[in-house]
């Protein structure tokens, strides 16, 4: 496989977006995970380090001090600006309007925190979000939808989540970024792999094999893993296909014109 050219295509690609907007650059969340620094590492590479602007988002209790101490790790190796904004206060609020006792909704509050604090960034130093989900993510639907989905395009989205991990290392991320366990700190403790119930080395393969169409049993025979698994896998790619399509919209246009 050649990352030299899939680097020189999403250099292109990014470079494409931000002149089509007439943006002066990108903001990156930097989460201390392999994604986020594979992405920074795209967006330095392809536009300069003084047109990338990380946001570091921890949470206490829940963002561990190694990824806070990784994402400035990757912000300062690029020479990138970057600012810490604790998401506490934030979050606070909706607990003492709302409580916490609804696990799922509430943590699908912290990435619609963290995308509007994103937002808020590209809209003062006109720029475009660069999103940070990949292939594998983006199928399974595992993003929350106008969270880590809010997002203006996707350098890594056409990449599985094991082919970042190869990426990553030919980018130049740092090893102990690769190397740590994925997880979106919704809550503590929380990983996703253990979240989804599967590991990416194998849902890559199934997710491969739904994409050369191949059926559920000959996905099984191919990657000799059980039937249940893999209708688990291509059950939640129907089931999420909403989270990766536009607000659709009712067709009445027709009837008013009659």
């Amino acid at each position: 496989m050649s990352w030299e050219r899939v680097e020189r295509r999403i250099a292109d690609f990014i470079r494409k977006r931000v002149e089509l907007a007439d943006a002066d650059g990108v903001v990156v969340g930097v989460s201390g995970g392999v994604d986020s620094a594979t992405v920074a590492f795209l967006c330095v590479n392809a536009l300069g380090k003084e047109s990338v602007f990380g946001t570091i988002l921890p949470e206490t209790g829940v963002t561990p001090e190694e990824d806070v101490r990784d994402a400035v790790n990757v912000c300062e190796t690029l020479g990138i600006e970057y600012r810490i904004v604790e998401v506490d206060p934030f979050i606070e609020q909706f607990r003492k309007v709302f409580g916490d006792d609804c696990l799922i909704a509430f943590a699908n509050i912290k990435p619609r925190i963290r995308m509007t604090i994103n937002y808020y960034f590209a809209n003062r130093m006109n720029r475009l979000v660069a999103g940070t989900g990949n292939k594998s993510e983006l199928k399974m639907g595992y993003f929350t939808k106008y969270g880590d989905g809010g997002v203006d395009f996707l350098p890594i989205g056409d990449l599985y989540k094991t082919e970042v991990f190869e990426f990553a290392g030919y980018l130049g991320v740092p090893a102990e970024i690769i190397r740590k366990k994925p997880s979106a700190r919704l809550w503590k403790g929380q990983t996703d792999e253990d979240e989804m119930g599967i590991s990416y080395w194998e849902l890559d393969r199934i997710l491969k094999g739904i994409e050369m169409g191949l059926t559920v049993e000959e996905i099984a025979k191919k990657e000799k893993t059980d039937t249940y698994k893999i209708r688990r896998v291509v059950e939640a790619v129907e089931r999420s296909r909403h989270k990766r399509e536009l607000a659709p919209i009712a067709p009445v246009r027709a009837l008013l014109e009659l």
